[in-house]
This record gives structure tokens, sequence and C-alpha cells, in this order.
């Protein structure tokens, strides 16, 4: 394989088709995630349980709702991926190895500081760029007309219900939640790539597994989503509480969520309310969506990189 390195623009495109694979196969955990995450919110003794856990929500789902269901939130999922792993993946490298050069290091070189800062900015840059698609995708995936729980957003489609935050509170509307999105996907990023290139470079550097082997991609992969699933939970269930929030309009115009004021509050109230398995509350479908998601998107994301340099610079 050539060693050319791929232009950022390149990387960016190539990690969004990568991503746009893993979340077809990753969508129906995310929506019995959403949905468990919602059920009994802020209500002390979980409140009234309409799922069981994440198979009944996806049974359920298919029954009353169809495939449709099931896979509700799809189209806007498919357009944050690219937009979130596109940066993520893309802006990684150039931004792991900007820290590099400002630190005196070798490019190369992968140091835990570097890596896992270059990871969090990369994953900030990505979630300020989807936030919108991100809030629309939370609001469609929580929506059921058989089994609702927490705040229903009912929309035609993607396009419809970012016309219609736009329309009743702006670009502000569009932005709610943007806090909690960065701090998420910051946390998130700070450990996927560097606890995937961590992994990967020392099982070839042991010789337990070669390079450029599928299993080397997986192996790295699953540890990689592991390390995102603990550190991530939380903030994830505080986002989609945040993202799915009834709001209110202030005398002023202004447009506030009724029920969190922001991520920290969030946390603190799911505590107070729910204990701290409140903000555990759909971890085991958050793990059936994470830990096959990054193992596809890391694992494409290296096969497509290599197959792309293969066909223009070999």
């Amino acid at each position: 394989m050539s060693a050319q390195p791929i232009s950022t623009p390149e990387a960016f495109g190539l990690g969004g088709i990568a991503a746009c694979m893993a979340v077809t196969v990753s969508n129906p955990a995310e929506v019995a995630k959403t949905r468990l995450q919602l059920q009994g919110e802020l209500a002390k003794n979980g409140g009234v349980k309409v799922y069981k856990n994440t198979l009944d929500v996806l049974v359920k789902t298919a029954r009353n709702e169809g495939i449709a269901g099931v896979q509700r939130g799809l189209a806007p999922a498919y357009i944050y991926q690219i937009l979130v792993n596109g940066a993520r993946l893309g802006f990684y490298e150039p931004f792991r190895q900007s820290l590099n050069r400002f630190a005196g290091l070798s490019l190369k070189e992968q140091t835990t500081i570097t890596s896992t800062l270059a990871g969090a900015s990369s994953g900030a840059v990505g979630a300020c760029l989807a936030n919108p698609l991100f809030l629309v995708k939370a609001r469609m995936q929580a929506y059921s007309p058989s089994l609702p729980v927490g705040t229903q957003h009912r929309y035609k489609g993607w396009f419809d219900a970012l016309s219609s935050i736009f329309r009743a509170e702006g670009v502000r509307g569009l932005a709610r939640g943007m806090d909690a999105a960065v701090l998420r996907t910051a946390m998130g990023s700070s450990v996927q790539l560097p606890s995937y290139g961590w992994t990967k470079n020392k099982l070839v550097a042991h010789g337990i597994l070669p390079a450029d082997s599928f299993w080397t991609y997986l192996v790295s992969s699953s540890v990689s989503g592991i390390c995102v699933l603990t550190v991530m939970q939380p903030t994830d269930t505080t986002l989609t509480r945040m993202y799915n929030q009834p709001t209110k309009r202030l005398s002023n115009g202004k447009h506030v969520g009724v029920l969190y004021k922001n991520p920290i509050d969030c946390l603190w109230k799911i505590l107070k309310t729910e204990g701290p398995l409140g903000w555990y509350k759909g971890s085991t479908a958050h793990f059936l969506r994470i830990t096959p998601h990054t193992i596809i998107t890391l694992t494409a994301n290296d096969m497509i990189i290599g197959m792309y340099k293969n066909a223009c610079f070999s």
C-alpha cells in the first residue's frame, strides 16, 4: 500500500462513508436507547415503565410501527454521521500532528496527551457542525404514536423538523443542546481514536496480529467501543433529555427549556430524582449501538482508506 498521505477533505469524505455504513446497522439500537433514556424522566422510583428493556423496545416498536419505526430518524442520522464522523476522522490526524509539532514531538509519535486532546477537539468540531441534525434525529427517534415516552415532537420528516424548529425558535432553536453535544462528543472522541490506535499499535508491535488484518481492525474497534461507552453514557443521557425537553417562550421572545437549564443542571436533576443509575438508562442499548457502530466505522474507515490509496496512488 502506498504511504502517500490523504488530504483532510479526503479523510472527511471517506470517514463519512464509513460512518453511514455503520449507522444503518446501529440505528435500531439508537432508537431503543433514546426511548429508554426518556422513560421515567425525572420520576422517583423510575415512574411508569412502558418498556422493560432494549429487546422489548425493539419488539414493541416493530409490532406497532413497523420497520419505519425501528429505523426512525435514519435520514438525519446519515447526514449527522457524515458531518460528525467526517470531522472526527478527518481532523483527528491534522490536530494530533499539530499538537505533536507544538510539543516538539515526532509527527508519527503516539502520546496519550496529544492523542486525547486531538480526539476531543475533532469531536467538538463535529458536534458543532452536526448539532441541528442530532437534535432532529433524537426528537424523531423519541416519537411514537403508539407507546410514547417523554415529550413528543411530531414531524413529517427531517427537513420539516429543521424548518419547524427554525420558524418557531430561529437559529437558537437549531443550536439547542450544543453545549451538551460538545461535552458528549468530546468525551467520546477523547478516547475513541486514541484507544483504537493504542490497541492496534500494541497488537502489531507485539506480533499478535498483522497491521492490515481484518481481525486487527475488529479487536481494536471493540476495545475502543467499550472505552467510549464507559466515558460517554452520562452525557449521552443528558443530551437526549436536553434535546427532547419541551420549551417555553419568555416575555423577551427567547425560547428556553422547561426542564433543564444546561448539561450540569440536567445531570444534577437526574441524580437527585432518579439516582446515579438514571445516568445509565439505556446502557445496554447504547452498548449494542456503540460497539458495532465503532467496529464498523473504524474498520470500514481503515479498509476504505486502504482501497482509496491503492486506487489513486498505486
